[in-house]
């Protein structure tokens, strides 16, 4: 995959959004692009699991946790899944668990950081809902770059 967020923020500067949360690179795939998948929920990942269990076609899935450090929304079984199912990528806002597991998976996931605690299952998420934060509002169907340097969104 040949883009750099750098790069592509100073041809395109304030078309493109770039999220101030600072993210831990967890996954065997430092940079990833795809139109956003968003799932909102609160120390659960029951949605997650669901919508990783679909065909990805590509897609960057964004879940907002709410920034919450209390419980993992993503291990390495559901990243598995979906890898399995062609996603490009995970932004998690909130930790995952697996972190040395989860850098041996082809698929890109960024991180608030680490708890060994799993996430607790309630039916209280949304799929494909506009969420924010890091200063970022995520649209289902807008683009994604993650790299090394950070996160960009299409405005």
């Amino acid at each position: 995959m040949s883009f750099a967020t750098a790069d592509l923020y100073d041809e395109h500067g304030e078309d493109l959004q770039s999220v101030t949360t600072q993210f831990i690179s967890v996954g065997g795939v430092h940079r990833f692009t795809g139109p956003i998948r968003t799932v909102r929920c609160f120390e659960s990942n029951v949605d997650v699991k669901k919508l990783v269990a679909t065909p990805g076609e590509g897609a960057v899935l964004v879940v907002d946790g709410q920034g919450s450090m209390n419980r993992a929304l993503l291990g390495d079984n559901v990243a598995r899944t979906a890898m399995e199912n062609g996603w490009a990528g995970l932004i998690i806002n909130a930790p995952v668990r697996d972190r040395v597991e989860l850098g041996t998976l082809d698929i890109g996931i960024k991180a608030l950081g680490t708890n060994p605690r799993k996430s607790e299952p309630n039916d209280f998420g949304e799929v494909d809902v506009i969420v924010n934060f890091g200063g970022v509002t995520f649209r289902p169907g807008k683009t994604l770059w993650a790299d090394e340097d950070g996160v960009l969104v299409e405005r």
